[in-house]
């Protein structure tokens, strides 16, 4: 190869790790339909409405020359724009770009007071002016900042008002009626500004804040928070919004970089629900990664945990029937077990379901009668566990199921002995106290990323190839 053709592929090859380091898979999607953007746009219009009420319309004057009349200097004043009405709206999905809300024949309703000067003969009066055929469209630009929250703004509006009557009431009112062309004219272009202003400052100081309410990071107990930071802009499709989030776990003592990355989330074309989560397997084993690293997947199991209606103790006299020389070396001593993964448990995600195949080490101390631990034997427990979701109060909750356990002795302080004798019993330990506890914990829930005051009815649960896909139409209860 000659020079210019290795700098060529030297060259290539730069492009392409710049590119690929620039993208980044999400590990959480969320989805928001059209059904979920006409209801938020309600929410929206309405606020909108109550912004345009309150518009503050500037006085203003000039001078107007009437045939046979002469030269009249008008001046209208304290303009009070009552009410403004937005009966029909829409809002549209703009693939690659962003949203864009149409507002058509809306109307509005002004009053004022007005006053003219001809020659030396002046008047005043009041005045009344409704605005008709007023179309509004706004187009707006997503993205997402470097804190990775979700921004909004207004990349362009056009108002255009096509009917304007004014009313003047009087002695004279009728001379302002024969220039009243002017004044609406003059009124309109006001209007059409004052608009896209308000419009343009409802955006940044209503809509704005209250995206940015999403949460970026959620603490989950003491232990580990989930990041749900932006991986990169909300994309605009033909019939849904898509925010792809980092979605990942991470251990608040010791934060570190994931050792493995996720795979490429790709959602089912279903719009029936208003929004929609996706959760990749990467969500999940980012968790297990960090409760590893953070030691919470540590489980001590001492005799106090067994129910009192049990056929047995966790003690040498027990377990001397399965390993008979404990009776000899270690009689009638208590016991206990230390049960960890020696590594992070991964999970996967498939049509039927989650599905663990975690792999436990089982460490038996005997309990000597001055309270320190002689070991006894090492075991390596796997097994199917199955995980039950379901989502309440906004939180991904889950339930294990343990299948049936196999073991295997690693090491033994006390001699060898036949492990499968022991399946049962340790079957019951982590059924009856490993997996409670465990699903205690998950009974506490994961937060779902949502803006303040949202809530979430008619869930639903789908299972697909690493996907977890939750959908729910939503409801807005603002907080007292």
């Amino acid at each position: 190869m000659g020079a210019q053709s290795l700098a060529v592929a030297c060259g290539a090859l730069a492009l392409c790790l710049t590119l690929c380091a620039g993208a980044t898979n999400p590990g959480f999607m969320v989805r928001i339909t059209q059904a979920g953007l006409d209801y938020a746009h309600q929410l929206g219009i309405a606020m909108l409405e109550k912004e345009l009420a309150n518009v503050k319309l500037p006085d203003f004057s000039g001078d107007s020359r009437i045939q046979r009349v002469g030269k009249v200097h008008y001046e209208l004043s304290r303009l009070d724009l009552h009410s403004f009405h937005l009966p029909y709206s829409r809002i549209s999905l703009v693939p690659n770009v962003g949203l864009q809300v149409s507002i058509t024949n809306a109307f509005a309703k002004v009053k004022g007071n007005w006053r003219w000067k001809l020659r030396f003969i002046r008047d005043h009066g009041s005045f009344d002016i409704t605005v008709e055929d007023v179309n509004i469209k706004i187009n707006l630009k997503l993205g997402n900042d470097a804190s990775g929250k979700p921004t909004i703004d207004t990349s362009s509006c056009s108002t255009n008002v096509s009917k304007v009557r004014v009313r003047f009431s009087g002695r004279f009112g009728w001379l302002y009626n024969l220039f009243h062309e002017r004044i609406g004219s003059k009124l309109r272009e006001i209007l059409e500004k004052k608009v896209c202003e308000i419009v343009a400052k409802s955006v940044r100081s209503n809509l704005q804040p209250y995206i940015q309410t999403l949460p970026v990071t959620a603490k989950i107990g003491a232990i580990a928070g989930v990041d749900y930071s932006l991986v990169g802009p909300p994309t605009a499709t033909a019939r849904s919004l898509d925010v792809p989030m980092k979605g990942e776990f991470f251990s608040v003592a010791n934060r570190s970089a994931v050792p493995f990355s996720p795979l490429a989330l790709t959602l089912p074309p279903d719009h029936d629900r208003m929004v929609y989560f996706g959760v990749s397997s990467y969500f999940f084993n980012t968790a297990s990664f960090a409760y590893h690293k953070s030691g919470a997947l540590v489980f001590e199991v001492t005799g106090s945990m067994i129910s009192k209606g049990a056929n047995f103790h966790l003690d040498t006299t027990t377990f001397s029937a399965f390993i008979p020389q404990l009776e000899e070396m270690y009689p009638d001593m208590q016991m206990k077990f230390r049960i960890f993964a020696p590594s992070p448990p991964f999970l996967s995600i498939g049509a039927g379901g989650l599905l663990i195949k975690p792999v436990l080490d089982i460490q038996a101390y005997a309990i000597l009668p001055n309270s320190s631990l002689a070991p006894l034997f090492l075991l390596s427990m796997t097994s199917n566990v199955s995980a039950v979701i379901s989502v309440k109060s906004g939180h991904i909750i889950g339930n294990l199921k343990m299948g049936r356990v196999k073991l295997s002795l690693e090491h033994s302080d006390v001699g060898s002995f036949q492990v499968e004798t022991l399946q049962s019993i340790i079957h019951f330990f982590a059924s009856s106290i490993l997996v409670p506890r465990i699903n205690d914990r998950l009974g506490q829930g994961f937060p779902l990323p949502m803006p303040k005051g949202i809530q979430l009815s008619d869930i639903i649960v789908q299972f697909h190839q690493n996907l977890l896909l939750l959908g729910a139409d939503i409801r807005y209860q603002p907080r007292v």
